[in-house]
């Protein structure tokens, strides 16, 4: 788990850096980010009395990696080691209280950042286990979702240039089959994931 954050940190940094250079210095609202999250969370876990609705688990799990994204943003502005930062997500991991209602701990989760506009570790870790979500599905998940948008950057995302569509099948579809032919316990998993990635591509467009 600590290589992990280790790894997720960095990755963080570097996309936050690939964004705007000088990020920390831009008072960027990422806890805003995160409570418009919540919101589309919850649509995907239903709370229409007047409609039947199941949890759509697989979205909602797509949900948290996005809220991990700028919580690893806001843990990164505190300026402290990795090592500092690791230590305070593990207590937090260990210390949560076992998952309720989980539309509730949503609620509360999202009231907690908007009034601390911090990042509630705690309250995260207890969505996770809402779900049934373990850490190293957290890793994969946003280790994926990272190097798909450094990807995207790299090829033309920003000015129109990329298309998402690769043979016939968008690059989400090639991502989760890229991932799964990799070893994700390696620690040089983004960047295989990276370099397979990029071979499939121009594979299939050039």
């Amino acid at each position: 788990m600590r290589q992990q954050l280790a790894t997720m940190l960095k990755l963080q940094d570097d996309m936050n850096s690939k964004v705007h250079a000088d990020w920390r210095q831009q008072n960027f609202e990422w806890y805003r980010a995160i409570w418009v999250e919540c919101a589309e969370l919850l649509d995907h876990y239903g709370w229409k009395w007047w409609k039947k609705q199941d949890p759509d688990v697989d979205q909602i799990a797509l949900e948290l990696v996005d809220i991990w994204h700028f919580g690893l943003s806001i843990l990164l502005l505190s300026d402290e080691s990795i090592e500092t930062i690791s230590d305070r997500v593990i207590a937090s991991f260990e210390s949560q209280q076992d998952a309720g209602d989980f539309a509730l701990d949503l609620e509360q989760f999202t009231a907690a950042t908007l009034v601390t506009k911090d990042f509630d570790i705690a309250g995260f870790a207890r969505l996770m286990e809402g779900i049934d979500m373990d850490f190293e599905a957290l890793y994969v998940g946003y280790v994926g979702k990272n190097v798909l948008n450094f990807f995207r950057q790299d090829n033309g995302y920003k000015d129109g240039s990329y298309h998402k569509q690769w043979g016939g099948k968008e690059d989400n579809e090639h991502l989760v089959d890229i991932v799964a032919q990799l070893d994700t316990a390696s620690p040089d998993f983004s960047d295989n994931l990276y370099s397979k990635m990029d071979a499939v591509y121009k594979e299939l467009t050039c």
